[in-house]
């Protein structure tokens, strides 16, 4: 059965993103816990919780996803910033855990001016701090990025570095982003470019270690390093591409995120019925 669902606002409690996303048909939602552009942060009541978890299971929505903030950077090598980033990131864990939210995605950062293989580095260090500091099942899933100057994750090889050097496999994982692989320069829009890509993940990742995919169109062409969303089919991966995501076996069954536009050419609900109509109405 296909899971698509969309980034979803928490405005004025965390609980009334369920019902924002029932409203508009998902069976599968990402939100963020709390104010992504700020360090500071409010506790979960615990009734808000429950009544997150009360809505989740009696719409029948699952999984939800929650995504880091954006100030956070495992890969700085600006320590202040460094700390921060890792305090954020075991929080945000155990926020996930209060709400019954298995995935936690994470953007894994800039090695600024520092090699990249400090940056490297210092963002598995990160994840093994974290992860040491909140033992519960939450898994943390690594983002795949558009590989952008100076970023992290950019390739499957930095996202497998990542992984083989936090002694933590089972809870740790990856998001496949359409967006950002396609302007990272992996082809996606053909069955033989898809399944070649797919191919690549595989030996380098392992395909059983992608939970979520965040499905987006890409304003930028392949290889254009630019991390910019266009609605469904509008973009450069286009309508055919989509239809080959949404359709390939080794993927068809995973949670499909929406991270795109809300203006006067399409909505949520509108990018939704589309990816349905591309899948076979599943």
């Amino acid at each position: 059965m296909l899971r698509v669902g969309a980034h979803v606002s928490i405005a004025v409690s965390i609980d009334k993103a369920v019902d924002r996303a029932a409203d508009i048909g998902c069976d599968t939602f990402q939100i963020f816990s709390r104010n992504p552009r700020g360090w500071r942060v409010k506790d979960i009541p615990e009734e808000t919780a429950e009544e997150f978890k009360r809505k989740m299971e009696r719409a029948g929505i699952d999984p939800a996803v929650d995504h880091m903030p954006y100030l956070p950077n495992f890969a700085t090598p600006r320590e202040d910033v460094y700390e921060k980033s890792v305090e954020a990131l075991t929080l945000e864990l155990e926020r996930c855990d209060i709400l019954g939210i298995p995935y936690l995605v994470a953007h894994l950062g800039s090695h600024l001016d520092a090699p990249k293989e400090e940056g490297l580095r210092r963002t598995s260090d990160a994840i093994t701090k974290a992860l040491s500091s909140s033992e519960n099942g939450v898994i943390l899933l690594l983002e795949t990025t558009s590989g952008s100057k100076n970023s992290v994750g950019g390739s499957f090889e930095d996202l497998a570095e990542i992984m083989g050097r936090v002694d933590w496999d089972e809870r740790v994982a990856a998001c496949f982003d359409t967006c950002h692989a396609f302007a990272a320069g992996y082809e996606v829009r053909t069955e033989e470019g898809l399944e070649a890509t797919l191919e690549e993940f595989d030996g380098a990742v392992g395909l059983e270690r992608i939970k979520v995919v965040h499905l987006n169109d890409s304003k930028g062409p392949r290889g254009s390093k630019l991390d910019r969303h266009e609605h469904i089919g509008l973009g450069e991966i286009g309508l055919e591409g989509f239809r080959q995501i949404l359709r390939h076996p080794a993927i068809r069954g995973l949670p499909f995120i929406l991270e795109t536009p809300v203006d006067d050419r399409r909505d949520d609900l509108g990018n939704i019925s589309l990816v349905r109509e591309l899948a076979g109405g599943g």
